[in-house]
């Protein structure tokens, strides 16, 4: 019999599968449920919006109450992202057991790439950007687009 955590993770993956937000898939690595590949689209109307990412979850037994890692493994530039692809966790909205899922975690994401937390920055260059040259900002966004779509 499975952890609470996997137990909680195969209800997700059943959710996600059956009815899958728009421009984002997911799924659990080889025999690890604890371990999830990602792919999100950019949302519309931002400047990641072409884009195709992809991302690593690492879940924790303690899942949800503890929201995984997240990693993006394509090229990012934003003010909420470290430089190394780790998600600051801290700009997602928390929900309770009940309302977060991978789907709601990944959503909450894609909606950060389009509306970042400047003021509380893991990349504080890209929130200087992002708060005093919006175009600079954008062409390093843009080259991130790029490189997102040729790695597909």
């Amino acid at each position: 019999m499975g952890t609470s955590a996997h137990l909680r993770l195969m209800r997700d993956l059943y959710r996600i599968e059956k009815d899958p937000p728009p421009g984002i898939s997911a799924y659990p690595c080889d025999d690890s449920l604890l371990e999830w590949d990602a792919l999100i689209a950019g949302p519309l109307g931002s400047a990641y919006e072409i884009g195709i990412f992809r991302l690593h979850l690492k879940f924790f037994q303690s899942y949800p109450k503890k929201l995984p890692m997240i990693q993006f493994k394509s090229k990012m530039f934003h003010p909420n992202i470290f430089s190394d692809g780790i998600v600051c966790i801290e700009t997602l909205p928390e929900g309770s057991d009940q309302t977060i899922d991978v789907a709601t975690i990944l959503i909450a994401l894609q909606t950060l790439l389009g509306d970042p937390f400047p003021d509380s920055p893991a990349n504080h260059y890209a929130a200087y950007l992002y708060l005093h040259d919006r175009e600079k900002y954008e062409r390093m966004v843009k080259r991130c687009v790029e490189l997102s779509l040729e790695k597909l």
